[in-house]
């Protein structure tokens, strides 16, 4: 018999397999299709203090192993997440669920999640530092180890669950905003958000997506996720979520010998949205095919 079991943050979970947030709206969509209990956890829609329609359409590209997207975080606002999405999720999902959170100011990141924090039904966020900061100019919060430990410092000191801030790999240095973070008293680092990207339609001559560039992700990304993962894993003392391109149980795998605690599946949910019920049904198979009795056992072996 193999364990699938891991631990993120303190909280136990059956397996690491996690739906992305963004490909898995909150829960219950997917659960019309089958018992999402089989999940180790998902992270739900981003959520954004005020409601947000998005960005104008079209706001998606297909390209070679991959995807394009430009949806720009539309989600109801965290009130109606509140009170409208959580008590559908509760009826369908009985384990906790990880909650991803936007924002464009310190003061946005912390209220959303102080509102959130009360929610029984979450066990962790997932802190999205990839928004623009409307304060300082624009530029990510994720792209200096400063803003991203500012962010950390005004969550954690409003919240009680455990706090996993998600980088973006549109950085120099992956590894020193990762250390900000941690330093800045982070629980866990999710790692690889999407790429920047851009297709241009060649019989209009104009870019495909209706904001020009959008994020990337699909297969295409994995081996830079992984040694994103691999490189963090290796800097910093708390867990790593790791995610980019996975598409099977064999890179749910990889991505835990690279230092990943727990995997996130994104794009792959939009192409079959069994694709994640699949991958936790193939863990013990791929395992016995490697000689893995154990995933806790594995975490990081490539760098030690």
């Amino acid at each position: 018999m193999v364990n699938t079991n891991v631990t993120l943050c303190g909280i136990s979970m059956d397996n690491p397999v996690i739906p992305a947030s963004g490909t898995f709206g909150f829960g219950y969509e997917f659960a019309e299709y089958y018992d999402i209990n089989c999940l180790g956890t998902f992270s739900f829609k981003g959520t954004t203090l005020e409601p947000r329609f998005g960005n104008p359409t079209p706001r998606i590209a297909e390209c070679t192993a991959g995807m394009i997207n430009a949806v720009g975080l539309q989600n109801p606002g965290v009130d109606a997440v509140i009170a409208k999405e959580l008590p559908k999720l509760r009826e369908c999902f009985h384990k906790p669920v990880m909650a991803n959170v936007s924002g464009f100011s310190l003061e946005e990141y912390a209220a959303t999640c102080q509102r959130l924090d009360a929610c029984p039904e979450i066990g962790w966020f997932e802190v999205n530092i990839s928004c623009p900061n409307v304060h300082g100019g624009g530029m990510s919060f994720g792209t200096s180890p400063e803003a991203a430990a500012s962010v950390t410092r005004a969550v954690k000191a409003v919240t009680t669950k455990p706090v996993i801030i998600k980088l973006s790999p549109n950085v120099t240095d992956i590894v020193s905003i990762a250390k900000a973070c941690e330093e800045a008293g982070a629980d866990g680092i999710s790692l690889i958000n999407t790429l920047l990207g851009m297709r241009i339609d060649l019989k209009t001559k104009k870019p495909v997506i209706a904001n020009k560039m959008g994020g990337f992700s699909g297969p295409a990304i994995k081996p830079v996720a992984i040694r994103m993962v691999y490189q963090v894993a290796q800097a910093v003392k708390i867990p790593v979520v790791g995610m980019g391109g996975v598409s099977s149980a064999e890179d749910v795998i990889e991505f835990m010998l690279a230092g990943a605690t727990a995997v996130q599946v994104g794009a792959a949910n939009l192409v079959d949205p069994f694709i994640c019920r699949d991958i936790v049904a193939d863990l013990p198979r791929v395992m016995e095919q490697y000689g893995i009795k154990s995933l806790s056992e594995i975490i990081g072996q490539a760098g030690r």
